[in-house]
């Protein structure tokens, strides 16, 4: 029989945001030993690394599927790739030794800047040797409406070990590809779960009926989530200098810091990990600007929000591939030179938050989308965000605490690299890992030419935080000043596999 899987009206958004200028995937840039990754005359074994992931795709069936569309409606579906091949998915690379860590965030940039071909499962994974200090890196490229931060993390969990010792597994369950089914049938399905929604509306009603005082309150509920979500949505935004069209080249940078260090800060001056972060970024954004020409008194008066991507992820549904987040939208206190004010201003601000309905307003749109028309939510969001209801997304994903290893390399680092939205030049992503939070930063290579400014601005806001709660730091910080001296390259070229 022909199998296939409709995409959530979530999932279809990112495909819907797609353009040349808008790349809509996901990935990260992760550093390994490479001791038992090396062959014996030198260099990586890839091949040892190709089979072995292709030896756990069975555990994640969908990144051997590929798009198909709904004829008439036009909604995608996700189908079994019969031609599949390892070797498109998973390329090797290597820098020119010894490999500097500015050249790796270079090629990282190149890679995430150009688009993933629609016609093939939606991902790939770069192998890289050469890095100085005997590294080698992943950089891992997966389509947004494939996964989020949380699915991102299930997926480290299939291919990476919490055990150093290389365990065989033995011989992969052997894949036959489903059928693919046809335009008719694909179609005539279609048309009989449209006919199938008024029996279950029905029974919903019905349901309802049963139960006329909780519905009412439900439903007062939900229509009060929605507009709230509306509301934030289409009230914009300040305008800065960040937020205006991109182009299709990107830049990437990263940091660095001890989890231990955060997690004290937030002891003494109270909050959580996330309050630490925005605030951090809240500080680093109000010097940037200030040194872009926004002085504090102007920034006094804006109203500059980060989109902060809020999983409602349930536990029975780790390990299964989409999306499942709502957003916040977080306005930032940039102005606010004292740090001690400035994580209190933060707390207030996500307390509120987490007692609006901002997030139970997305979901509930997006359960209207998938009854009525699909095309809904992504209009909605293209709306928010052309109307800048948020100058930049800031987005934490909490990792595994313990080390993990690939085929008995461990894995060192774990930087991630997250898509931009329309209009917004600069986007904050973190990833906690071994007792340590990795501070991804993904920028348009013309808006955000000075994106290390910005790197170093946040290790600034994070050094003041610690000032203020008196926890003591390592010093030197860690290595933001790789790119400093280095010259202005030009924009990449496209990059070929």
């Amino acid at each position: 029989m022909a199998q296939y899987e409709r995409l959530s009206v979530l999932d279809r958004t990112f495909l819907d945001f797609e353009k040349p200028e808008y790349p809509q995937h996901v990935g990260a840039t992760l550093l390994f030993e490479t001791g038992p990754l090396q062959r014996p005359g030198g260099g990586l074994d890839a091949d040892l690394i190709r089979e072995h992931i292709a030896a756990r795709l069975h555990r994640i069936p969908r990144y051997r599927q590929k798009l198909a569309w709904i004829p008439i409606e036009n909604h995608p579906v996700w189908v079994d790739d019969d031609s599949f091949n390892i070797q498109y998915h998973v390329r090797h690379s290597c820098l020119p030794r010894p490999g500097t860590e500015s050249q790796l965030k270079r090629l990282a940039a190149r890679i995430m800047s150009q688009q993933l071909d629609a016609g093939k499962p939606l991902w790939e994974l770069w192998i890289v040797e050469g890095i100085e200090g005997g590294r080698a890196a992943l950089i891992t490229k997966t389509h947004h409406c494939m996964i989020d931060g949380m699915a991102g993390v299930d997926l480290l969990s299939v291919l990476l070990s919490p055990h150093p010792d290389a365990v065989d597994e033995g011989e992969p369950p052997r894949w036959m590809p489903q059928r693919a089914p046809s335009g008719f049938e694909l179609a005539s399905a279609e048309l009989q779960r449209r006919l199938a929604a008024p029996i279950h509306a029905a029974r919903g009603l019905w349901h309802a009926l049963q139960q006329p005082e909780e519905t009412w309150l439900e439903i007062r509920e939900q229509v009060s989530a929605i507009g709230e979500a509306l509301a934030a949505g289409l009230t914009p935004s300040s305008d800065t200098p960040l937020n205006r069209d991109l182009g299709p080249h990107r830049r990437f940078d990263w940091l660095t810091f001890e989890l231990e260090q955060v997690k004290a800060v937030k002891k003494r001056l109270g909050g959580t990990v996330n309050d630490v972060v925005l605030a951090t970024v809240a500080g680093a954004l109000g010097t940037f600007l200030e040194r872009r020409g926004v002085t504090r008194v102007a920034q006094r008066e804006m109203d500059l929000r980060a989109m902060v991507p809020v999983s409602v992820r349930p536990a029975l549904e780790r390990g299964t591939p989409g999306n499942r987040i709502a957003l916040w939208a977080a306005t930032l206190p940039v102005a606010e030179t004292d740090p001690r004010r400035r994580l209190a201003a933060v707390r207030e601000i996500t307390a509120h938050l987490k007692d609006s309905k901002q997030a139970l307003g997305a979901e509930a749109l997006a359960a209207v989308s998938e009854w009525t028309v699909p095309t809904l939510l992504s209009i909605a969001s293209r709306m928010a965000y052309r109307n800048r209801a948020a100058n930049l997304v800031v987005t934490n994903v909490p990792g595994p605490q313990i080390p993990l290893y690939l085929l008995g390399a461990r894995m060192l680092e774990a930087y991630p690299m997250l898509n931009l939205l329309i209009r917004q030049s600069l986007g904050v992503a973190l990833f906690s890992y071994a007792g340590r939070l990795h501070w991804g930063f993904m920028a348009d290579w013309d808006l955000v030419p000075d994106l290390h400014d910005f790197v170093e601005a946040i290790d600034t806001a994070f050094q003041e935080l610690c000032d203020a709660a008196e926890v003591k730091r390592p010093v030197p910080a860690p290595a933001v000043l790789a790119d400093a001296t280095e010259p202005e390259p030009e924009p990449p070229p496209a990059l070929h596999s």
